[in-house]
């Protein structure tokens, strides 16, 4: 295997090849054990000057890039858009080009428009790793999403997963399913028929409406939330109805014949599509998610500072 990606930037798990997910996984690996010794810090990433740009609210995502520079010694600026230029009408160029001129050498960047990371690596001189474009991809929190599966179950190849909810606006399922098929599981796709794209089928995903039957046929279950702030019309008559259909619950995984591990990106609408009893379960690995999504954000930024070559 060779030791470097084969992108200068990370946009999508579209563009990746096989290699450069196991070797992102691999680099992981040994992020994940200095993250377990008492000294956290590595000096990677020390000469280099990383700038988070988030044009959407982001929580999760943003402190754990964050931790994972600060983790590669890295210098951090952070830029949101609800309190800069932006707000008086400077493009996403100039905004990003003025950063740049402060010799900024990465750029991490979520915004609400498809496709704008890979827009910007096209104009501007500087690595770009995209923390979620809209409803197209969001391509860490599917590696992280793989690296914790291939922790729990020893390998994602072979495996049986469900990816289950709002698959319509989630730009989590679809990185999910390239990466998790590129790794060579098999995927399935369940929630209301309004909430499943018409052409999901295309891309080699089983498709199931009936949540048990999806439950018993996987080995790990994937659980998005319903993103309502996405929904401009109503997909379903009510979140009462949705979970009483697609809500996953003790009592639903105690009647299943075998154990699953349930994964959820967060942030959880608990009582909506997971129960505090199944998400605080020995069933979950939520946590591990969180944990290991330091690591492999550590792993993708070191990789694309090229650090490994010198």
């Amino acid at each position: 295997m060779k030791s470097s990606l084969s992108v200068n930037h990370l946009l999508g798990i579209k563009g990746l090849q096989l290699r450069d997910v196991e070797l992102i996984l691999a680099t992981a690996d040994t992020f994940k054990d200095v993250l377990n010794r008492p000294i956290k810090k590595v000096p990677s990433l020390r000469d280099l000057t990383i700038a988070n740009l988030f044009f959407e609210n982001s929580t999760r995502t943003r402190l754990s890039f964050e931790l994972a520079e600060k983790r590669l010694s890295a210098d951090v600026v952070n830029f949101t858009s609800s309190s800069s230029s932006v707000t008086k009408g400077e493009t996403l160029i100039d905004t990003v080009n003025n950063i740049l001129a402060m010799k900024v050498d990465m750029v991490v960047m979520r915004h609400p428009s498809p496709g704008a990371a890979a827009f910007l690596s096209q104009h501007v001189r500087s690595r770009i790793v995209n923390a979620g474009d809209g409803t197209h991809e969001h391509p860490t929190q599917a590696l992280l999403d793989a690296f914790s599966i291939r922790e729990k179950l020893g390998s994602v190849k072979g495996k049986k997963v469900v990816i289950i909810g709002d698959i319509l606006h989630s730009r989590v399922a679809l990185s999910n399913i390239f990466c998790l098929q590129l790794l060579g599981a098999e995927v399935m796709v369940c929630g209301p028929t309004t909430l499943i794209p018409k052409y999901i089928s295309e891309l080699g995903v089983r498709v199931e409406h009936n949540l048990r039957k999806a439950l018993q046929w996987c080995d790990v279950a994937n659980v998005l939330r319903i993103q309502l702030e996405r929904q401009d019309i109503k997909y379903f008559p009510s979140l009462r109805e949705y979970t009483m259909l697609f809500g996953i619950n003790k009592a639903l995984l105690d009647s299943l014949d075998k154990q699953i591990v349930i994964m959820h990106p967060g942030p959880i609408n608990r009582g909506v599509e997971i129960t505090s009893d199944v998400a605080d379960s020995e069933h979950s690995i939520i946590l591990d998610q969180v944990e290991n999504g330091v690591a492999v954000r550590m792993a993708v930024l070191y990789l694309l500072a090229g650090k490994n070559e010198k």
